[in-house]
């Protein structure tokens, strides 16, 4: 069988002799090339059209797992906030109940003092006012809810502490005065730091200050504010030198950073007698007596008692 190939450009014509076996395995080796070449075309527009799939399955099953961290994360968050509700929920519990307890007293002590209808009115807040100096160009952060928490307990405990002093001053209590801290443990001087929350002095980390710093010179008697039994006269870890009296009534009072001790453990002192004089011992920045109140066992804030004459 012979192939005859007529071209325009070529005047004679060209004949292909297929029963040349040469020619045969050409032929042969073309159409094999032609049809690999076509299969290759095909698989490569297959993969074209299927890689874009391919990514968005991926990408969908990475965004998957990345919402199911999230998911997992959020469950912890929410864990945390209901904690930490909880806790808060628990503090307002207390201060409701301490409200209310603080209320009722009033209004008791109100009835004993025969005070006039409307005068002290426990179910509405006490009336405030006043010009505020915006002086300082801003306004200032609020404190955070637990730190406002805790000072409004604070303040409770200061309340129920000077009501509970009242109640026993119209309710006739026959308490030994001289058995009670009452008055300042140092002639002069003046208060340096306040009871309650502060700056520390030495890392400026906020701390909780248990008592009342005093300042005075270096040697300055300090006097026991009520009678009592010595029942510490020695050095305490930041507190240096320190002496400690129990009044037998739930109360118990401190002196610390002391320069000098002049009294020793079960020794009976009296209102007003030298028990140490003031210095700088312990943790201390310089020359002031740390006072502390503790009552039935708790530390109370000093400040109603000093301001108080025996």
């Amino acid at each position: 069988m012979q192939i005859i190939l007529v071209s325009r450009a070529r005047k004679v014509p060209k004949t292909l002799d297929l029963a040349d076996r040469r020619l045969r395995w050409r032929l042969l080796g073309i159409a094999a090339a032609a049809v690999l070449g076509c299969a290759g075309l095909g698989a490569g527009v297959a993969l074209a059209m299927a890689s874009p799939r391919s990514r968005a399955l991926g990408e969908i099953d990475h965004l998957r797992q990345q919402v199911k961290q999230q998911d997992g994360q959020l469950a912890d968050m929410r864990k945390d906030a209901q904690r930490q509700l909880d806790a808060l929920a628990v503090k307002l519990g207390q201060l409701q109940a301490q409200s209310t307890r603080l209320n009722a007293l009033g209004e008791r002590l109100a009835q004993a003092g025969k005070l006039d209808n409307g005068e002290f009115d426990f179910d509405q807040p006490p009336p405030v006012g006043g010009v505020e100096d915006v002086s300082g160009g801003g306004y200032m952060l609020p404190q955070a809810l637990g730190a406002s928490i805790d000072q409004l307990a604070s303040q409770f405990d200061t309340q129920q502490a000077q009501l509970s002093a009242l109640q026993s001053l119209l309710l006739n209590a026959r308490i030994d005065s001289n058995l009670k801290p009452a008055g300042m443990p140092v002639a002069g001087g003046y208060i340096s730091s306040y009871f309650g929350v502060r700056p520390d002095p030495f890392n400026g980390r906020m701390a909780r200050h248990t008592g009342l710093d005093i300042a005075v010179p270096f040697g300055t008697p300090v006097h026991a504010v009520a009678e009592g039994m010595v029942t510490y006269a020695g050095v305490r870890s930041g507190y240096g030198k320190v002496v400690e009296i129990d009044h037998g009534n739930g109360y118990m009072t401190r002196y610390a950073h002391n320069s000098r001790l002049l009294v020793h453990p079960g020794e009976r002192v009296r209102v007003g007698q030298a028990i140490s004089d003031a210095g700088s011992t312990g943790r201390s920045t310089g020359s002031h007596v740390h006072f502390e109140v503790w009552y039935k066992g708790r530390v109370v804030n000093p400040l109603a008692y000093v301001r108080n004459h025996r």
